[in-house]
């Protein structure tokens, strides 16, 4: 085939979802350049990348090889589902701010159009649509704005979210695709998906409560249009991801979420009080 690669992954939890298609991505992925590449970077390997999380709350949901701590991965589900960054984005009139272009919090909870008075929270909309309709195909939250994100420094890498129940037994479940233009695999993805099953989980969870009716968590499938691990990462990739495969079983290279959720409950203070200081800060 001609072109960029389109490969498939799938995986019960989170965790083996994410392993497996850096695995794919590794051994059946392209070279190509980036336009972030440094003087004698090598090139990166990408490819168009579906993943399939089977039962998104299944343990083991957390990869010890996963950017970051902990902490850090509370602070991004805060972010993404909670907005405690929104105030980070920058005043587009101020030509003067640099702050954030964007988080995807504000852009799928406060989404604006210079056409409208009012922002729109999208998710509260997708999930009173799915209350309504459980089968409807026009659930969907956007994040892209042509008006500005064309030409912009940093423009949004997810794009969309789609949910739609299914039946499954009797039981209703919530079926959450999520789209990204652009995704790094080894440095980011994992903490989106994680992130944005967290979101499943509350876009359940507040249809259940329009509805009166259990809404559980169906598939949960993640498209990057670019899935890619860059060539100034790949050294690490090959000796700390790729050496734990060799040298550590599943269980070795994962941890249960159940294990460790107070204690990433108990960053949240910590977390709060950073965001609100490095607000001060920034202005």
């Amino acid at each position: 085939m001609a072109g960029i690669p389109v490969l498939a992954s799938s995986g019960d939890s989170i965790a083996r979802a994410w392993e497996n298609s850096l695995i794919e991505l590794y051994e059946r992925g392209c070279d190509i350049s980036t336009e972030y590449d440094r003087a004698g970077d090598p090139p990166s390997k990408d490819a168009t990348m579906l993943i399939t999380v089977e039962d998104p709350l299944s343990e083991p949901m957390i990869h010890r090889d996963m950017p970051g701590g902990l902490e850090d991965l509370q602070e991004y589900v805060m972010e993404v589902c909670e907005g405690i960054k929104d105030h980070w984005v920058r005043d587009r009139r101020d030509t003067a701010d640099t702050r954030w272009e964007y988080t995807y919090h504000e852009r799928l909870f406060r989404y604006t159009v210079p056409s409208l008075p009012d922002s729109v929270d999208q998710i509260e909309g997708m999930c009173r649509q799915l209350a309504r309709t459980g089968f409807t195909r026009r659930a969907q939250a956007v994040t892209w704005k042509v008006w500005e994100d064309r030409d912009c420094y940093d423009p949004a890498c997810l794009q969309s979210v789609w949910c739609r129940i299914t039946q499954d037994k009797g039981q209703a479940c919530l079926n959450m695709n999520v789209r990204f233009r652009s995704n790094d695999a080894y440095r980011a993805a994992f903490m989106n998906i994680f992130a944005l099953v967290q979101l499943q989980s509350r876009i359940a969870a507040r249809i259940s409560q329009l509805s009166g009716q259990e809404i559980k968590l169906g598939r949960y499938c993640h498209l990057a249009d670019s899935y890619h691990i860059y060539g100034s990462n790949m050294a690490e990739f090959r000796s700390r991801f790729l050496g734990a495969m060799k040298t550590r079983d599943f269980a070795g290279r994962t941890m249960r979420y159940l294990d460790v959720k107070d204690m990433m409950e108990e960053a949240r203070p910590g977390i709060l009080d950073k965001a609100r200081g490095a607000d001060m800060s920034d202005r």
